[in-house]
C-alpha cells in the first residue's frame, strides 16, 4: 500500500508510540486524523509538544474508543487505520479488568467494524510482546503459545483474536503489529526505563524497583514505528501477525545498572515490594523473532541499545520534559 497522500486515522495518537507515528506519517504527506481520548481540559496528550506547523496539518478528532457512534464517524473516509489505543499499564489491570476488556477488547471491535462498513483498505491492531507471557522457547516467534498472565495481557490476547476473526470471517485486511518492548522519548512513567531515568535524573542515590531478574527484549520507539510504516506498506501482509523486536534481551538489574553507569554511578538499586508482579503474573523472559518482519518487508532495527538509551535519556534531561513525570511515587 501506498501511503502518500492517504487519509490516515490514528488511535491512540496523543500517546508514546502514537505521537512518533504521527511525526512519521507526516514525512510521507499523508493526510491525517488523529483520534484523542476526549477530556475536560482538551488535552491532546503528547500531540501537543508538536510543533505548530506540524499540528496545523492534522485534524484532531475527539471520543472515546469505546463509543460505537465515535468510532464510526471517526473511521468513515479514511483509507487506512493505525489502531493503537488502549489501556497499557499491567498492575492497574489487577484493580481494573472490566476497564481492559471494554477498552482493549471492544475498541479494537469498534475499530473493525466500522472498518468493514467504511471498506478501509488497510487496518494495523496494534498489539503486545505481553500476549506470549513467559517464553516456553526463544526466540519467540508468531506461533509461539499465547498466555494471558495478566488482565491486560488477556484483554490483548482477546484483541488479536477478535482481529483474526474479522479477516478470516469477513476478508477483512487486516494486520496485528506486535511490539516487543519499546522505548524511548515520552514513554509512559508506569514503564521501567523511565521509571529508572527519571528517578536518577531527580538525584535519588536509592532507584527503587521491582524484580530485576526478568529478561526483556528492546525497541526503541523510532525503530518501532518505521516497523508499523513498513508493515503498512508491505502488501504481502494480510491477516498476519508479525513481531517487531530486536531479537536480543536484557534483564531489568542489567538495564538498570547501564542506565546508572550513564547517569549516576554513584546510585544503587534497592527492591520495591509493592513494584513486585504477582508471582504467577510475571513474565519472566521475553526475547523476540525479527525473521518474518526481515523476510517479508525492508525494515531491520537502525538503533542499538545505547544509542535509544542516549537519545531518550538527553529527551529526559529536558527539565520541560522531566516536570511531567512523578519520580517521587510508584507510578501504576
Amino acid at each position: 500500500m501506498d501511503l502518500k497522500g492517504k487519509k490516515i486515522l490514528i488511535t491512540g495518537s496523543e500517546g508514546f508510540i502514537g505521537s512518533h507515528l504521527v511525526e512519521r506519517l507526516l514525512q510521507e504527506d499523508c493526510e491525517i486524523r488523529a483520534f484523542v481520548y476526549y477530556n475536560f481540559s482538551n488535552s491532546w496528550g503528547w500531540l501537543d509538544s508538536l510543533h505548530r506547523d506540524e499540528l496545523n496539518k492534522i485534524e484532531i478528532f475527539t471520543g472515546d474508543i469505546r463509543d460505537v457512534n465515535r468510532v464510526k464517524a471517526a473511521v468513515k473516509a479514511t483509507d487506512a487505520v493505525f489502531h493503537l489505543a488502549a489501556l497499557i499499564g499491567i498492575p492497574y489491570s489487577y484493580d481494573s479488568p472490566d476497564h481492559y476488556v471494554e477498552t482493549n477488547i471492544k475498541g479494537t471491535l469498534n475499530i473493525l467494524q466500522a472498518s468493514m462498513d467504511s471498506r478501509v483498505e488497510k487496518i494495523l491492531v496494534t498489539s503486545t510482546s505481553e500476549v506470549y507471557g513467559t517464553a516456553k522457547y526463544v526466540p519467540i516467534d508468531e506461533k509461539h503459545p499465547k498466555q494471558g498472565q495478566s488482565p491486560y495481557s488477556a484483554t490483548k490476547i482477546g484483541a488479536d483474536f477478535i482481529a483474526e476473526s474479522f479477516y478470516r470471517s469477513f476478508d477483512l485486511p487486516v494486520v496485528i503489529a506486535r511490539p516487543f518492548n519499546t522505548y524511548g522519548p515520552r514513554q509512559s512513567a508506569r514503564a521501567v526505563i523511565p521509571a529508572i531515568i527519571t528517578q536518577l535524573l531527580s538525584g535519588k542515590k536509592e532507584i527503587k524497583l521491582g524484580a530485576l531478574h526478568p529478561k526483556r527484549d528492546l525497541v526503541y520507539v523510532k525503530d518501532a514505528v518505521e516497523a508499523f510504516m513498513q508493515i503498512a506498506k508491505s502488501d504481502k501482509i494480510i491477516g498476519e501477525e508479525i513481531n517487531i523486536a530486536s531479537q536480543t534481551e536484557i534483564s531489568i538489574g542489567e538495564l538498570a545498572q547501564k542506565l546508572i553507569s550513564m547517569i549516576n554511578p554513584e546510585a544503587r538499586v534497592v527492591k520495591d515490594q509493592m513494584r513486585l508482579r504477582p508471582r504467577q503474573s510475571e513474565v519472566e523472559r521475553l526475547l523476540g523473532s525479527n525473521e518474518k518482519i526481515m523476510r517479508l518487508t525492508n525494515w531491520k532495527p537502525k538503533y542499538s541499545l545505547d544509542e535509544g538509551l542516549k537519545e531518550t535519556i538527553e529527551w529526559f534531561k529536558n527539565k520541560e520534559n522531566l516536570k511531567l513525570y512523578k519520580s517521587n511515587i510508584y507510578n501504576v
